[in-house]
């Protein structure tokens, strides 16, 4: 009994001790609670907080591989008697509206082609989280300056007077084009240097070098090409682009110049990844663009640099 004051004592004198303790641990927890925390938002599951544009579930080579993506797809026709600048065509857009507005592509056919020629790109791209215009031009001999100023003439239609504007963010928008269309493309990104993305398609054009491109710009050539053949078109073209723009050369093996007539995979794939990355910011498609593609069954070469900022 006489040595229950002491242990009192002994407990008094030691909670402060204990409280210390206690207040060291909360201060650690805190601590480990705050690293966390930022791991989080810097993680995986934090990209469409940091980047309100990022569209659908995260890539796999299967997801960019395949023949539709996670969108469902809508399309509507696009008479030549309701525009001016271009020859009307079919639009490709996600059916929900939850994500909100998307980034949008237009795309050119070539000489004497139809859009008919180009159409397997429309709901292919548009169910991968974009607006998709596929158009005619307004004549099928309209050389590529002619379709560069129709890329754009399209764009500004899709974004001020189509039906699916409010689905189009304006301040996101892309080229593509076949041939003549490809020629025309690098002609649309020269004048508007506010396009996020160009994709020029066995592109053929009497001018080889653009320096003064800024847009990031993929050029797809084909190694079996004797229309534009890829040593005075699609290599020449690529090389003029400036060092300090995001740019790709991308070769296909045993492949003609009308390959991007046709449902292509290898075209799928590596433009889907190019307009996420620089449409829609979203860094989750850089692992199919760098380390830079190595030749294979379907790729003769690739040539490009990581994205800036990556």
């Amino acid at each position: 009994m006489q040595q229950t004051p002491h242990t009192h004592a002994a407990s008094r004198a030691e909670r402060p001790a204990f409280r210390g303790t206690r207040r060291r641990l909360a201060g650690v927890t805190a601590a480990v609670a705050a690293v966390v925390a930022l791991s989080t938002l810097t993680g995986p599951g934090a990209h469409a907080a940091d980047n309100p544009y990022e569209r659908g579930p995260a890539p796999t080579e299967s997801s960019i591989e395949a023949l539709r993506g996670p969108y469902s797809v809508a399309d509507t026709s696009v008479s030549s008697l309701a525009v001016t600048g271009f020859g009307g065509g079919t639009i490709y857009y996600p059916t929900s509206t939850s994500d909100g507005t998307f980034g949008a592509v237009v795309i050119s056919p070539g000489f004497t082609a139809y859009e008919s020629s180009i159409a397997w790109l429309g709901p292919r791209l548009a169910s991968q989280g974009f607006v998709v215009f596929t158009i005619d031009t307004n004549t099928t001999l309209d050389q590529p300056a002619s379709r560069g100023r129709q890329l754009l003439a399209a764009l500004d239609y899709l974004t001020e007077r189509s039906s699916v504007r409010g689905r189009v963010d304006s301040s996101r928008l892309g080229v593509m084009g076949h041939s003549m269309g490809g020629g025309g493309s690098l002609e649309a990104a020269k004048s508007r240097p506010s396009l996020q993305a160009a994709i020029p398609l066995t592109p053929w054009n009497t001018d080889k070098t653009w320096p003064e491109v800024s847009t990031p710009t993929l050029i797809v050539g084909a190694d079996g090409d004797t229309i534009a053949p890829v040593s005075s078109h699609s290599e020449p073209f690529y090389s003029s682009l400036p060092s300090r723009t995001d740019r790709a050369y991308l070769e296909l093996n045993n492949a003609s110049h009308f390959t991007p007539n046709t449902s292509d995979t290898t075209i799928a794939k590596y433009s889907i990844s190019w307009l996420k990355r620089f449409i829609d910011n979203d860094t989750r498609y850089e692992q199919f663009l760098c380390p830079l593609p190595r030749p294979s069954l379907t790729i003769e070469e690739y040539r490009g640099n990581c994205p800036h900022g990556s």
